[in-house]
């Protein structure tokens, strides 16, 4: 029932702070009547990456708590840049560009919110339909009379920027203000009486939360989480290549499921409760488990699982754990073609032609040579020899092979491996 959903946020570590505390303890005591939230998302790339989820799971758990959740997608304050968390102004994108976001986020967003639900379905909403009708004068009238320059200017956001060298534009300054505007539209049009967000739109929600009291004496509520980091400080969900992004074809669901696993031990059961659904009592047991056998991996595995299965689906997520046994030298017996194409967008490769197969020109250790793994027919020679080389994850034994059709996986592809850990792909074509 709705009555445990703050109860359960402290509990996964997913409350930073509360505004108007007293009253949203109020609104999501026991018995209490359900509430209605939104989280925005400016769209900013074209996918959400996995420092979106925490928000956007905050509205799954309030909707299975039975509560109405609302996702907006920031197609007007997109348009401006949040300044909050940033050190110089943003770069402004094009409405072509920003429409392009859009039609690619909310399809994520579609899929972990349930928009059918017969008593509480969630609203996806962009909020340029509601900003772009009203003008510059009406704006600047209605609301931004509402607003203290002094306060604004207070903001840590505004204040960091003004306080560093490349200071910060009006445009920027103003989108606190859009943000409030979306608040009282929601309130106004859906009774959306509470907003989560990051600890860093800590300002940004509680000018909304002033402009509905100021308008309609109305106490709303504000709630936001906790900035997720590594243990070094820097920001989780990153990587030497970038974002973890949440569309498969930004990042593999091979590459996003091996990020969770390799997740530092001691960040592991924090983020089986920020990024699961799992009970306290499971979560406890791999607690306990992690505890006691760490090299099991228990929890990296469960927390990966859990999480790739919610973004991408379980055939997917069985795909990327069956490409994992593959480059970890496990057997291709059974392997599909879909689990084989995870493989491939892991390891270099390079095409041959053809006509090299069953032919002495097509030996494995000019294969070898030709996929970079030994630098001369010598070394290759050696590796075999020594037993350090593999054909479709099977040893090779003998240094005269020669790479026939009956080595070709899905009529095109042969994989070496030399070592645990190097491998490269052949594609022959003609």
């Amino acid at each position: 029932m709705a009555s445990s959903i703050l109860q359960d946020l402290h509990w996964r570590g997913l409350v930073a702070d509360m505004a108007n505390r007293e009253e949203l303890e109020r609104l999501l005591a026991p018995g209490a009547p359900p509430v209605t939230l939104y989280v925005g998302f400016d769209p900013t790339a074209d996918s959400l990456h996995l420092g979106h989820l925490i928000g956007l799971l905050i509205l799954r758990r309030f909707q299975i708590a039975g509560h109405r959740p609302i996702a907006v997608a920031g197609g007007a304050t997109g348009m401006i840049g949040d300044p909050s968390g940033k050190s110089a102004e943003r770069n402004l994108l094009s409405p072509e560009i920003l429409e392009a976001n859009i039609s690619g986020i909310q399809g994520q967003l579609g899929r972990l919110l349930d928009f059918e639900s017969k008593t509480n379905p969630a609203l996806l909403l962009n909020n340029a339909d509601w900003v772009r009708p009203i003008s510059v004068l009406d704006f600047l009238r209605d609301i931004g009379k509402h607003f203290s320059v002094n306060a604004m200017m207070a903001k840590d956001s505004v204040r960091s920027r003004m306080e560093g060298t490349s200071g910060i534009s009006f445009t920027e300054f103003s989108y606190s203000l859009l943000q409030a505007y979306d608040f009282l539209h929601l309130y106004n049009a859906h009774g959306c009486i509470l907003q989560a967000g990051g600890a860093d739109q800590w300002g940004n929600i509680t000018a909304g939360i002033d402009l509905i009291r100021r308008k309609h004496d109305v106490t709303a509520c504000g709630l936001t989480t906790p900035l997720l980091t590594k243990t070094d400080g820097t920001k989780f969900g990153k990587t030497e290549g970038g974002a973890v992004w949440l569309s498969a074809a930004k990042t593999s669901v091979y590459r996003f499921y091996q990020f969770l696993i390799q997740v530092e031990d001691s960040q592991v059961i924090q983020l089986l409760k920020l990024f699961t659904f799992l009970p306290q009592e499971d979560v406890a047991a791999l607690e306990a488990q992690h505890l006691a056998t760490p090299e099991r991996r228990d929890a990296h595995k469960k927390l990966a699982f859990e999480l790739t299965t919610l973004v991408h689906g379980e055939s997917a997520t069985a795909d990327a754990i069956r490409a994992s046994e593959i480059l970890f030298g496990g057997s291709l017996d059974g392997i599909t073609e879909a689990q084989f194409n995870e493989v491939i967008a892991e390891v270099p490769n390079v095409t041959l032609s053809r006509s090299l197969l069953g032919q002495p020109e097509g030996a494995l250790v000019d294969v070898l040579i030709a996929a970079k793994l030994s630098p001369s027919k010598g070394q290759a020679r050696k590796d075999i020899e020594a037993g350090g080389v593999y054909v479709n994850n099977v040893r090779a034994t003998d240094v005269k092979l020669i790479v026939g059709a009956e080595h070709l996986l899905f009529g095109q592809f042969v994989l070496l491996r030399k070592g645990k850990r190097n491998y490269a792909l052949v594609k022959f074509e003609a």
